[in-house]
C-alpha cells in the first residue's frame, strides 16, 4: 500500500463515520516526518473520539495497521494517529479554527478535500 493509497483509505473511514470537512495534504517535499496529513472534523469531543476509535479499529482490521503513536484520546479536541507515512489530524470545531494546520502545510497545489 503506498502512501496516498493509505492517505485515501483513512479519508474514506472518517467519512463512512460522518467526519467533516476531510482533507489530505502531501506534505513529502516539505517535511521528513511523513508524506501526508489527512485532517478531519467532527463536531464535538464525542465525535473526534469516536471517528479515532473507528479509524483505528477499521485501519486494524482491513489493513492490519495500527498507528505507532497516537495522543490526545481522552479530551477529543484534537486527537493524532501516527500510521507512519501518514499522519490523522482529527479536530472538533474550535482547535481546527484556532489551529489552521491546512494554512500552515499547504502551498496552493498540494491541499486536496476529499470527496467521496
Amino acid at each position: 500500500m503506498t502512501s496516498k493509497e493509505k492517505a485515501l483509505a483513512i479519508c474514506e473511514i472518517l467519512s463512512e463515520k460522518k467526519g467533516e470537512n476531510i482533507v489530505y495534504i502531501d506534505v513529502a517535499d516539505k517535511s521528513a516526518l511523513c508524506d501526508y496529513f489527512v485532517i478531519a472534523g467532527g463536531r464535538s469531543s464525542t465525535a473526534v473520539r469516536s471517528l479515532c476509535e473507528n479509524l483505528e479499529e477499521k485501519m486494524q482490521k482491513d489493513f492490519g495497521l495500527q498507528p505507532s503513536r497516537k495522543d490526545g484520546g481522552r479530551e477529543g479536541r484534537w486527537n493524532v494517529l501516527d500510521y507512519g507515512d501518514v499522519i490523522v489530524h482529527v479536530f472538533n470545531d474550535e482547535m481546527r479554527d484556532f489551529y489552521r494546520l491546512e494554512r500552515l502545510w499547504e502551498d496552493g497545489k498540494n491541499l486536496t478535500a476529499y470527496k467521496d
